[in-house]
């Protein structure tokens, strides 16, 4: 396959609208749209397909990582139409590659159904903004959003740490510095050692991998900034239970005030295919820092927030499950689809049959065609 290929693989996954690509030995190219994956009706792949497809667009150091390593990460630009993350790979002695379509075009809040509270949390000074949840789920477009919408209204200086860089954000009224791990910068935690002398209003982690890291996104957000940082957890309470889990026990106490004092917000999100129209929809479970929730978590007592959310409608809080409720109410998402994604399978599935309907999976909605198609 010549780069001609590549350009017309890239083309597809930008007109069909899907969030990866993947390329592997001894299968046709295969798109994942709408969650679901999808082959394309071009041959299967040999393994000299793969490094000629692996040579066109991965640069000198990260085949040089490939071969070092047995896998490397980087991003490119495609034209002026989008970006794409790319992981290159070797899995039983051949190439593997993975590509993530990062969209050119920044999403508004209300396209992609963020809490409103949110654009006033985000004009605070100061305080860590965690956005959680698993691979895929959209952290990086929802942290996009709201770094945009800074960038749009205020003047800060914006520096971010990430690997590697999605989004690219323009200066408008705030300067934008993003720095990329194992390009600009060897850590996340070195990043972070030389942030604060850089005069940063708003610091951006990709992600809090380590110890080293998470104690740094603390630190910067009591000096008095605001960060914001991604953490794979699912859960509000759960993600403060696993930055708390970082740290050895006898830091633990130490920790609970300190986030007690500097955390703001955190959003754990998931992203559900439709049943109405082809395409997804996010659903967010939100946590606000009031009073009370920082006494829970100085107390050691994270086991009551979930409650603590429920009657904390006024402040916008509300619990994943109840969101995913409402899109199932809607008609938006499948019961399948909600349950898979809920954090209480079982109430879930007992809330459906009292109101009359029913789950299967035999009867699982169908609203595109885009089933994985036999390999």
């Amino acid at each position: 396959m010549s780069t001609i290929q590549i350009d017309r693989l890239l083309d597809t996954v930008v007109k069909t609208g899907s969030s990866d690509l993947h390329l592997a030995v001894g299968r046709p190219p295969t798109l994942r749209l709408y969650g679901s994956l999808k082959n394309l009706a071009t041959k299967v792949l040999e393994p000299d397909d793969l490094v000629a497809l692996m040579k066109s667009i991965t640069p000198e150091k990260n085949q040089q990582e490939l071969q070092e390593k047995g896998g490397s990460d980087f991003g490119f630009a495609y034209g002026d139409q989008a970006r794409f993350r790319v992981s290159v790979f070797r899995q039983r002695g051949n190439v593997s590659i993975a590509l993530r379509l990062i969209p050119n075009k920044l999403l508004t809040f209300e396209q992609l159904g963020l809490p409103p509270i949110v654009k006033e949390l985000i004009r605070r000074p100061r305080g860590l903004f965690v956005v959680t949840g698993p691979t895929g789920c959209g952290k990086t477009t929802s942290l996009a959003t709201m770094l945009d919408y800074i960038n749009i209204n205020f003047d800060r200086h914006i520096v971010t740490v990430e690997d590697p860089i999605e989004y690219y954000h323009q200066h408008k009224k705030s300067i934008v510095n993003q720095r990329e791990v194992g390009q600009d910068v060897s850590t996340f935690s070195e990043a972070l050692k030389r942030v604060l002398r850089q005069d940063p209003d708003v610091i951006l982690v990709g992600e809090m991998r380590d110890l080293e890291t998470i104690e740094a996104a603390i630190r910067a957000a009591e000096t008095g900034h605001l960060v914001f940082a991604t953490l794979h957890t699912t859960g509000a309470a759960g993600t403060i239970n696993r930055i708390i889990d970082a740290f050895p026990t006898n830091q633990q106490e130490q920790v609970r005030v300190q986030l007690s004092t500097s955390m703001i917000a955190i959003i754990s999100q998931a992203l559900l295919a439709r049943c109405d129209k082809p395409g997804r929809v996010a659903a967010y479970e939100f946590l606000v820092i009031t009073p009370a929730i920082s006494n829970l978590i100085r107390e050691n007592k994270t086991f009551r927030i979930d409650s603590a959310i429920q009657t904390g409608k006024r402040f916008g809080m509300q619990l994943l499950d109840d969101h995913l409720w409402s899109h199932y109410s809607k008609g938006l998402i499948s019961a399948e689809e909600m349950i898979d994604k809920s954090r209480n399978p079982g109430d879930l599935t007992d809330k459906v049959h009292r109101s009359g309907g029913t789950v299967g999976r035999t009867e699982l909605d169908q609203p595109h065609e885009s089933a994985p198609a036999a390999s």
